[in-house]
């Protein structure tokens, strides 16, 4: 099908640009969130006998704040971004406050616990909003049945970005926590940041913004105007029946694999023995176990695809409860590896088919506050029970009813009625909500 927003053929070069931001923002998800920085929080700044209580639930809120945080910006920038047709001006911004925090950790040292949490929750609200904005240009790019090809070629080119920056922090990091090699490791987020910086030129340079602003009330704000569109979106949303419900589901089991992402490293450190450099390793392996999943998608349907990997997450929850050795621990990473690039990708695709052309950030952007709300009570809930058992294994179980549950709701989306429920959008003729390239009976 064609998209009513390509007014101008759109090139592999760009298509590719866009990919690139997975490849760069990779760097922070894996290198500070999972891998290094994680780590280094809860055993040299807020070890157990911190006086700000044990790390990890330290880090369990400062990481659910930051999504709240996300979650109340999300809906409104969105549709502040589709009326004046700026989602990659945008997108400079909000990443432009994640690389320098992410910086900024570098001066983080043994005690500095609010410094630490205050920086790191700032990078990933930075991170976190430009992933609506980034994600928002899919349904730009190519017709509904690519959509899931190129969301995977995302996905896949983000765990090669994975396997680069694991490799650009693996010198700094190899050296563990000896008073002598802190320095050496606070310079891997220096890197971190550099990496991201660098590796998101190409999607400045070249990825391209192809809605029109839309004009508003003489006057008017547009952040009055990002309010009004979002308040006609939530009295509307009862005519999405099947994104509503696909909300509910993703808002289920995105929190189950968002604290898998917050705490695997931290579970590997501390209840299997890790050192910072078999950490590496270890998520070394896990990209490599990586596979794109967008063929798949296009050709069984993206809610199969998700449907099938929340069962894979529920046996890993189980798995991680009972793991005993290194080598179990190394086979988990490798089915969660292909179930988190499946996943995620499935679900981007999903919430593209069902979303009006003209609103794709504004519809991004509830995407983000489901996900950004869901990612609150998983990280509260893994660090609560570590601190009423005293186990991490049992933190691990308590995440399986997420899989379970989300894969129940999931049950009730019809991909079919969604996706024309989309096409039929309509957007009422009212100037405050109008969008850019909004139309009737649109295409994707």
């Amino acid at each position: 099908m064609s998209n009513p927003l390509q007014s101008e053929p759109v090139s592999a070069r760009e298509r590719l640009a866009w990919c690139l931001f997975d490849f760069a923002n990779s760097s922070f998800t894996t290198v500070i969130t999972t891998v290094a920085y994680s780590v280094y929080f809860t055993q040299v700044v807020a070890p157990a006998n911190s006086r700000y209580g044990p790390g990890e639930a330290l880090w369990g809120g400062a990481y659910s704040l930051s999504m709240i945080l996300t979650a109340l910006l999300s809906p409104v920038l969105g549709a502040m971004a589709d009326q004046q047709a700026a989602k990659k001006q945008y997108l400079a911004v909000v990443t432009g406050l994640c690389i320098v925090c992410t910086a900024g950790l570098y001066f983080v040292k043994p005690g500095d616990v609010v410094l630490g949490l205050v920086l790191f929750a700032l990078a990933n609200v930075g991170f976190e909003l430009g992933y609506t904005f980034y994600s928002a240009f899919l349904v730009e790019l190519v017709g509904r049945e690519d959509m899931g090809r190129l969301s995977g070629a995302g996905w896949a080119v983000g765990y090669a970005g994975s396997l680069f920056s694991l490799a650009l922090a693996y010198p700094f990091v190899k050296g563990g926590f000896a008073p002598e090699n802190l320095e050496s490791y606070r310079q891997s987020f220096l890197a971190t940041a550099v990496f991201f910086l660098i590796t998101c030129i190409p999607t400045f340079l070249y990825l391209k913004e192809r809605a029109r602003p839309a004009a508003g009330p003489p006057g008017v704000s547009v952040w009055r105007i990002g309010f009004s569109r979002v308040r006609h979106t939530f009295r509307e949303i009862r005519r999405y029946r099947e994104l509503v419900i696909f909300l509910v589901a993703y808002l289920i089991y995105t929190d189950g694999i968002n604290t898998v992402v917050v705490f695997s490293g931290i579970f590997a450190v501390q209840v299997l023995g890790f050192s910072p450099k078999d950490l590496i390793i270890f998520f070394l392996i896990i990209q490599l176990s990586a596979v794109a999943f967008g063929i798949l998608t296009d050709r069984i349907g993206a809610g199969r695809v998700i449907a099938i990997t929340l069962w894979i997450w529920v046996g890993i929850a189980m798995w991680t409860f009972g793991v005993r050795t290194v080598t179990e621990f190394y086979m988990i990473g490798l089915a969660a590896g292909a179930a988190l690039g499946a996943n995620q990708a499935a679900s981007r695709t999903l919430l593209a088919l069902f979303t009006p052309v003209g609103r794709q950030a504004e519809f991004f952007g509830f995407f983000s506050v489901s996900g950004k709300f869901a990612a609150t009570l998983g990280p509260i809930l893994y660090g609560q029970v570590v601190l009423w058992t005293g186990s991490q294994r049992w933190a691990a179980l308590s995440l399986a009813p997420f899989f379970f549950g989300g894969w129940i709701v999931l049950r009730f989306v019809n991909e079919k009625a969604g996706h024309n429920a989309a096409l039929a959008d309509i957007v009422v003729d009212d100037p405050n909500v109008r969008g850019a390239g909004s139309a009737s009976s649109n295409e994707i």
